[in-house]
């Protein structure tokens, strides 16, 4: 074992298992479609590797909605609501919802975009071990030649990730869940005489309680005995995980997996590793970012960790799942050339690792021609970013270190008498978060203007039709605060990023988000300025075909940063404050041209949060100042309103405070108003919108099931404090999805207003 790659992306370099599924879910394809889809892709995949000379090849990392619900229907952690259904109406209900059943909750795995489902269980569950999928992909890897590892969620992770619905504590299951994890590898170790198992275990890199340091080594002393057939690798990643590394070298693992770009304080761990004479694979390639590798630099780190480490003992590795790159730079045909120079996608990173394995085992000279010269290109691009004129903009650090309104002037409670005479909305008033449907229609005419296809008075009227029709339709359903759709907007960064200087766009970096839903995202390279108004002439072209009150849609700029690719030659902080004053100035602009209830969404907020206690301070610093710069030029009759998608919000709730948005609104539908409680508990005096429905699902939900969950959180805030809304943007639904809901949600409103 030498070079190593943590896991690979499945949604295909053109997204071929994405729009497999869709047409399933749509009823235009059979099931065994997606499963020829695939597995074709599979094959691919591991070839793709196995031709890069990558020496072990993950199985079971491939997924076709996530691999938490995979593990979740492989040990048998069924809901109740789902029992009696089977096989892919079993698999997909437990993610999407059906007719009877909402989904299982989501949220983001760890510091990422990628969201996973959130396993359900309680104390009285049992748990049954169904491994095909897992024994049948690791024997069709094996017809295929392939050198395979499986790749398997760890157990404490798996329990740490869950929800317990009877409200307890999830590691109490540890004593359920364990036998059915010894039974898999079992069954695993009876498919060759040698099986290396990759066992994740991610939590590992958070402050962990003594309670869940002491889980440990017994867990591992049991999964580590089960057969002699078995080697045993735990990988964490995202940050160090020193106390857990100390305890895992005690236990009969064959080696440990580390991340050694966002964890460089591994290397704290290395005298512990050295003398266990564990294996040590090293995460020097960044499995996260998109920017090219220092390969000598690399090559550099692997041999200071060598000095402790026996160099034997130790292997070349990406820092993570390359699940968090899009697949390969060979289809970016219009990227500036000297900012495609600087990047590397996940087949381009399957090089870099073999490239800093061969050089640190045999030095430049065992490098074949082509390896050599991507190593002098490689050196070359290192040096030309760090002095390329299109990265560095005076004005824009001038201004940055200048004097500006760091936030407004007025306090809340001021603010808020002036803005409810300003807008006189009723009592629960109902608005949603921003986005419509993006219909085939919408899209194609975006891509015929993108092609030179049609004119530019021929989209903007399709775009204008758009907004008639949804301006329309929401003063029809009587909704009090109304939105332009976004029909416009390809995503909700990417079309600000489109328009801001320092950003490039690639045309197939799409990385997967959730199930099929697949993002793109931009690449930072350099500073960032706006040139001109990004949204002001559709949002007043809105405002002008209707009475009611039009909100204007921003992004915020920690989400921009936290959903973008971001350059890594200066502090994420810096960067974050420029983008700042750049949405400052979109939202002065907003704000002269009459709109005066702007939306600054922060729904990647809480996903930047750092895995360590000890760096979440900073982070949440410059994370507050920069939402603050960028609402400063509101004045108070101007409302500002926030959206975050997926937090829990207990840990940061005075964060959230301190942000001084006028309304927030938050996603809590797959969780009653367990989220909306701490709002409460510390007397939260902004508004707040708690979505009502889940709209990552495709069932309609019924009036009577609104105005319970209304009733519900009316039980925790006060009718004044509240706003009705869905609990996401309804971009990815149907309209005949969101027309019957949102008219429900208003019916609901109706309903409970009558009453109080």
């Amino acid at each position: 074992m030498s070079s190593y790659v943590v896991g690979f992306p499945r949604i295909g370099e053109k997204r071929e298992l994405k729009f497999a599924l869709e047409k399933f879910w749509s009823g235009k394809e059979s099931f065994d479609t997606v499963t020829q889809v695939a597995s074709q892709l599979k094959k691919r995949h591991w070839n793709y590797q196995k031709e890069a000379g990558v020496d072990l090849i993950s199985v079971n990392d491939f997924s076709l909605y996530d691999n938490m619900l995979d593990l979740a229907v492989m040990l048998g952690a069924i809901p109740e609501r789902f029992r009696g259904l089977e096989n892919e109406e079993l698999y997909f209900a437990m993610a999407r919802g059906n007719k009877d059943a909402v989904a299982m909750e989501m949220t983001k795995w760890f510091n990422t975009n990628y969201h996973y489902i959130v396993p359900e269980l309680t104390l009285n569950d049992t748990y049954k071990l169904n491994a095909t999928k897992l024994i049948n992909e690791y024997k069709e890897a094996k017809e295929q030649g392939i050198n395979a590892k499986i790749n398997i969620i760890g157990p404490i992770t798996f329990l740490a990730l869950s929800k317990r619905v009877d409200r307890g504590d999830t590691f109490e299951l540890l004593s359920k869940i364990l036998p059915i994890y010894e039974e898999l590898l079992s069954e695993i170790a009876k498919l060759d005489e040698k099986v290396v198992i990759q066992i994740d275990e991610p939590y590992f890199v958070k402050d962990l309680e003594a309670k869940e340091l002491s889980l440990i080594k017994p867990t591992y002393d049991k999964l580590a005995s089960v057969s002699e057939n078995l080697k045993i690798l735990v990988a964490t990643y995202f940050e160090h995980s020193n106390e857990a590394n100390k305890i895992l070298v005690k236990t009969p693992i064959t080696g440990l997996i580390l991340d050694f770009i966002h964890g460089i304080d591994n290397t704290e761990s290395l005298e512990a590793i050295a003398q266990s004479g564990k294996k040590l694979i090293a995460g020097v390639v960044d499995g996260r970012n998109i920017w090219i590798n220092d390969i000598l630099k690399s090559v550099d780190l692997l041999e200071d960790i060598a000095k402790v480490v026996d160099k034997d003992k130790l292997c070349t590795g990406t820092s993570c799942s390359l699940l968090h790159t899009p697949f390969t730079l060979e289809y970016e045909e219009k990227l500036d050339a000297n900012v495609k120079s600087w990047l590397s996608y996940a087949k381009e990173k399957l090089q870099e690792v073999e490239i800093i394995e061969t050089i640190f085992r045999d030095g430049k000279d065992a490098l074949n021609e082509a390896q050599k010269d991507i190593l002098e290109n490689n050196i070359e691009a290192n040096k030309t970013r760090k002095t390329a004129d299109i990265i560095h903009d005076k004005a824009v650090q001038d201004r940055v270190n200048s004097n500006f309104a760091k936030e407004r002037e007025d306090k809340f409670e001021d603010r808020i008498e002036v803005q409810h005479k300003t807008f006189n909305y009723p009592t629960l008033p109902t608005t949603t978060i921003g986005s419509f449907p993006q219909t085939p229609e919408v899209r194609k005419a975006r891509r015929e203007f993108k092609k030179g296809e049609i004119s530019k008075e021929e989209y903007e009227n399709a775009m204008k039709k758009y907004i008639d029709d949804c301006v329309a339709f929401q003063e029809e359903a009587d909704i009090d605060v109304l939105v332009h759709g976004e029909p416009e907007r390809n995503d909700m960064v990417e079309y600000f990023g489109e328009q801001l200087k320092g950003f490039a766009f690639s045309q197939n970096g799409w990385v997967q988000s959730y199930g099929s839903r697949c993002v793109k995202p931009p690449v930072i390279y350099g500073d960032v300025s706006r040139p001109k108004a990004m949204t002001v002439d559709w949002i007043t072209y809105a405002q002008s075909k209707t009475d009611r009150v039009m909100k204007g849609m921003l992004t915020g700029p920690v989400t921009i940063l936290n959903w973008s690719f971001v350059r890594d030659d200066i502090e994420r902080s810096d960067v974050s404050k420029q983008i700042a004053l750049a949405i400052a100035d979109e939202v002065s602009d907003l704000q002269d041209a009459g709109i005066k209830m702007i939306q600054v969404d922060e729904a990647a907020f809480k996903e930047g949060y750092p895995l360590r206690e000890s760096k979440i301070a900073t982070y949440e610093e410059w994370a507050v100042r920069d939402f603050k710069i960028c609402v400063a030029p509101a004045k108070a009759d101007t409302q500002i309103h926030t959206h975050m998608c997926y937090s829990e919000f207990n840990d940061i709730i005075r964060t959230i405070e301190a942000m001084d948005a006028d309304v927030i609104s938050i996603e809590t539908a797959r969780s009653g108003n367990e989220l909306l409680k701490i709002f409460a508990k510390i007397g939260y005096k902004q508004e707040v919108g708690p979505g009502v429905y889940d709209i990552h699902s495709p069932r309609v939900p019924s009036k009577e099931e609104i105005v319970e969950q209304i009733n519900k959180l009316l039980e925790v805030l006060p009718a004044k404090q509240l706003w009705i809304n869905p609990d996401c943007g309804l971009k990815t639904r149907k309209w005949e999805e969101v027309k019957p809901s949102l008219i429900n949600m208003v019916e609901a409103v109706k309903e409970v207003r009558s009453k109080l």
